[in-house]
This record gives C-alpha cells, sequence and structure tokens, in this order.
C-alpha cells in the first residue's frame, strides 16, 4: 500500500510540475496575494476529482468518443489565446498600481477563470485521466488503487499549496511594475506557446 501511494504522490508530482496555464495563473495570484486559498483549493480539488475518475476507468470515454480531445484542444487553445492577449496588453498598457497596492479582481471572477484553466485545458485530462489512470492499472485490486490515487491527489495538494502560498517569498521582486510588467509578458508568451502546440497537435 505503501508503495503504490509513493508510487502515485511522483507520478503526480512530475506532471503538475511542468510550466502550464494553470501553473502561472496560480503563481501570479500568489504573488498579488489574492484569494489565494480559494485559488489553490479549486485547483487541488479539480484535480483530485479528475485523477480519481482516471483511477476508476473514466479514460475510457475518450476511447468511445474519438474526437474529444481534438474539441477539447480547440476549445482551450482559444482561451489560451484570449487570455494571453490580456497579458501582453496588460504588460504593453505598464499599469499596475491595482497589484502594487494589493488588489485586483474579485473573488468569483477569479475562480472563473482558475476554472477555466483548469477543466478547458486538455493537458489536464491527458495527464489525470490518461497518465495517471494508465499508471493505476499496474496496481491489483481497489485498496492498491485507492492507495495510488490518494498518493496523486496529495501531491496536488501540495504542490498547489507550495506554489500559491511559496510565491510570496518572491513579493519584494514583485514590487515595481516593471516587474509585473516582466511576468506578465513571460506568462502571455507560456499561454500563446501552449495554444500553439494544442493546435499543432
Amino acid at each position: 500500500m505503501s508503495a503504490a501511494a509513493a508510487t502515485g504522490f511522483f507520478t503526480g508530482l512530475s506532471l503538475i510540475m511542468a510550466i502550464g496555464a494553470q501553473n502561472a495563473f496560480v503563481l501570479r495570484q500568489g504573488l498579488a496575494g489574492q484569494h489565494v486559498l480559494a485559488l489553490v483549493l479549486l485547483c487541488a480539488i479539480s484535480d483530485a476529482l479528475l485523477i480519481g475518475a482516471g483511477v476508476v476507468g473514466f479514460g475510457a470515454v475518450v476511447a468511445l468518443w474519438p474526437s474529444l480531445p481534438q474539441i477539447m484542444a480547440l476549445g482551450g487553445a482559444g482561451f489560451l489565446l484570449a487570455y494571453g492577449g490580456a497579458r501582453f496588453w496588460a504588460a504593453y498598457k505598464g499599469s499596475y498600481a491595482l497589484e502594487l497596492a494589493g488588489a485586483g479582481r474579485g473573488l468569483w471572477p477569479t475562480l472563473a477563470i482558475g476554472a477555466a484553466f483548469t477543466w478547458a485545458n486538455p493537458h489536464v485530462y491527458l495527464d489525470t485521466l490518461g497518465l495517471i489512470g494508465a499508471v493505476s492499472t499496474d496496481f491489483a485490486g481497489w485498496p492498491a488503487k485507492a492507495a495510488f490515487g490518494a498518493g496523486a491527489i496529495a501531491a496536488s495538494f501540495s504542490f498547489f499549496f507550495a506554489l500559491g502560498y511559496g510565491a510570496r517569498w518572491l513579493a519584494p521582486v514583485m514590487a515595481s511594475p516593471r516587474a509585473w510588467r516582466w511576468l506578465d509578458i513571460a506568462i502571455g508568451a507560456v499561454m500563446w506557446a501552449l495554444a500553439a502546440k494544442l493546435l499543432a497537435g
């Protein structure tokens, strides 16, 4: 059981640590100190639901509906292009008075964007439903599968809380409009690169 849990933890951690749209958004909110707890809980709980579905075998839905990944990729790419453009526009305007003052968008808009980065991102489904679901088949019996899934879920919670709250250590670096501008440029570039990858794939 402990081996299954450890395998789940490190499998989940290795997948979630890759730089992506969701992580970049959590990092930005963590740096701004805005709605961090609600956002990291949203991301982690969403991951938990998807990981659970992957372990149970929801990946079979993709086999029954082969066009689903393509539909998700187009929708996700559109969202990434729009959000990336918004970050480039923010960098161009260079007005960061709200960020420097610790203010910004409200709770529900923040959660809506976080939910879109989670549920409209095809890579999330590939990682949770596909890869984690596939690795879980190495374990026979539901107790071992449950331990594997619990380990992967623990990795998700650990990572998002570390990212969201650990970002505050960088707060002194982000004390100028110039730093926020470069962060938005970097995030915009990541979003558009991911969108291009989705469209190319």
